[in-house]
């Protein structure tokens, strides 16, 4: 049984949905440690992407998403890159604009690096383009 689920576990990381999730998992956890050093106004926004994207990633791991049939799982997926795509888009120019601290300004670039992969995600993950 242990093989059979780190076999699953590795599959999935090996997949380019699983190297996604992985990568918006610690450029999340990155940005977050950034805000938390140079401003706390914005560091929900990542501890609620982190969140979602941990939870995601164990929901597709562990294959949860065709087991739990009655949620609609690439729309989901599809709306919740797509929103975390605009809000670190938002933020990220608020905080570039405002200037500051080195590690705000490094928190910002990274937070269009997160705009750009989220919105990647958000495109791949689109169940009208399958």
């Amino acid at each position: 049984m242990a093989d059979f689920q780190r076999n699953s576990c590795t599959n999935f990381l090996c997949t380019q949905k699983g190297m996604l999730l992985f990568a918006e998992i610690i450029l999340c956890l990155v940005i977050l440690t950034l805000y938390g050093a140079s401003t706390s106004g914005y560091i929900s926004l990542s501890l609620i992407e982190l969140i979602l994207a941990i939870i995601f990633f164990i929901i597709y791991t562990c294959d949860l998403h065709t087991r739990i049939q009655f949620i609609h799982w690439p729309w989901t997926d599809f709306f919740r890159s797509l929103i975390a795509a605009i809000i670190y888009l938002i933020t990220s120019i608020i905080v570039l604009v405002e200037r500051g601290y080195r590690s705000r300004i490094v928190a910002g670039i990274l937070g269009l690096i997160a705009t750009a992969l989220f919105g990647y995600d958000a495109f791949i993950t689109c169940p009208m383009r399958q």
